[in-house]
């Protein structure tokens, strides 16, 4: 159990990140494909990434280190380990949450050697202990250890090719996906804080976490208790993160807590030139402007807006789902229905944002009590 204790001022700052960092989801990509967990969830991302485990896919000459796909995600592998520590300086935080990969790297780059030293000692200790609970043969000798614990430049900036290659080639393909299961989640939740301020919000975080005031009560694999004095926390969707939510191991950084999203059994298939051609039409147009204005909203708010009857709403809604511009999730009674990535874009190459300029995905400001 994870308890993360809150003051009157760390509500103040609490804020939710409007989309995935690349760095965490590279951590935890990686973990995904070191376990078969989540086999519905992840199953069809796997199963597409397999030929460039087997060393397949064109990938040959990518990685930072020189290797093909399956030699950085090997690389990225030993360093980062499905298990109780994973090196922090790996995802740095982004205050405010607006990532972006190659800040992140330049920021994995830029880690101060004492730093390095301390969370690869850290690392060793854990490899170490979990070689002695699973026996000699589990040992997978991290990337270029040595070299990255004192700073090496050269090693630095293998490591960076590694999280770029690592991400062009399992992530980056995938990232319509990972957009649209993130921006219903942000949507979601940003209406719930909208509607019932800060309670309702980590209400959202239900079964994985309870709000017990002034503590939030987090599945966790250990106990551990993280004091915010005053921080804040920043909430950040994951994609590949699976079932708990997971955080920093040294407390004294930037308080995160990044999470899993809802993620659909399939992946949604691309839009093609049939179903966007059966977009034309005035009340599909009004129906997709409105839900990307709204960012998030229910069927029967839809329809009130267009004046449409509540069943010739669901049909159009369900043609925009097909076409790959809107996205829906059950949320109690209610099914809430959001902008897909490709929708806003549509939107904003038709001009068809707020007095004609474009219309941006939606992002939840700070957070107030």
């Amino acid at each position: 159990m994870l308890r993360i204790h809150f003051t009157a001022r760390d509500l103040e700052y609490v804020r939710i990140a409007p989309g995935p960092d690349p760095l965490w989801e590279i951590v935890c990509s990686v973990c995904r494909l070191q376990t078969d967990e989540g086999r519905i969830a992840f199953g069809p991302w796997r199963r597409a990434v397999t030929p460039l485990l087997r060393g397949g896919g064109g990938g040959r000459g990518r990685g930072g280190a020189g290797g093909t796909d399956r030699a950085v995600a090997l690389a990225l592998r030993s360093l980062m380990p499905c298990g109780p520590y994973i090196p922090d300086f790996l995802t740095p935080a982004v205050d405010g949450g607006n990532a972006d990969l190659r800040q992140g790297v330049d920021r994995v780059l830029s880690t101060p050697r004492s730093r390095l030293r301390r969370e690869f000692t850290l690392l060793a200790e854990s490899e170490a202990r979990t070689r002695l609970l699973a026996g000699p043969e589990t040992r997978v000798r991290p990337f270029a250890a040595e070299q990255l614990a004192r700073g090496d430049a050269a090693a630095l900036r293998a490591l960076g090719g590694l999280l770029t290659a690592y991400d062009a080639a399992f992530v980056a393909p995938y990232r319509p996906w990972i957009d649209a299961a993130v921006a219903s989640d942000v949507a979601w939740r940003s209406r719930e804080l909208a509607a019932g301020g800060v309670r309702a919000l980590l209400e959202t975080f239900r079964p994985m976490a309870r709000w017990s005031p002034p503590v939030l009560e987090v599945t966790y694999p250990v106990e551990r208790d993280l004091h915010l004095a005053g921080r804040g926390l920043l909430l950040v969707p994951s994609y590949f993160c699976w079932r708990k939510p997971i955080t920093l191991f040294d407390g004294a950084l930037l308080p995160v807590l990044v999470y899993p999203v809802e993620k659909p059994v399939q992946p949604p298939a691309p839009a093609s030139d049939a179903s966007l051609a059966r977009l034309l039409g005035p009340t599909r147009a009004a129906l997709l402007y409105e839900v990307a204005l709204r960012g998030c909203a229910t069927t029967s708010e839809l329809a009130l807006a267009v004046g449409c009857s509540l069943p010739n709403t669901c049909q159009q809604l369900a043609i925009l789902r097909e076409a790959g511009l809107a996205a829906c999730r059950k949320e109690g009674r209610c099914v809430l229905h959001h902008p897909t990535p490709l929708g806003c874009r549509l939107l904003e190459t038709a001009g068809a944002g707020p007095a004609g300029g474009p219309l941006p995905m939606p992002r939840p400001a700070t957070v107030s009590p």
